[in-house]
């Protein structure tokens, strides 16, 4: 059985998780100190994403999918 994500991108997320613990890890544009776990991991991932780690595409949320 394969693994859902790359040894690269599993990678990229213990770094995040690890600066989100000593409050290092800043979000985006605002550069506000990400305070979330899941946050972290979307942080992490997205990182391994652009540097063409194995990870799934995103799936999209509830809230912005459109109605019918």
């Amino acid at each position: 059985m394969t693994s859902k994500y790359g040894k690269k991108a599993q990678e990229e997320v213990a770094k995040a998780l690890h600066e989100e613990k000593h409050h290092e890890l800043k979000s985006g544009k605002s550069g506000k100190t990400v305070t979330s776990r899941k946050q972290a991991v979307a942080i992490g991932l997205a990182k391994a994403r652009k540097e063409g780690a194995k990870v799934p595409s995103k799936v999209p949320s509830k809230r912005n999918a459109t109605r019918h």
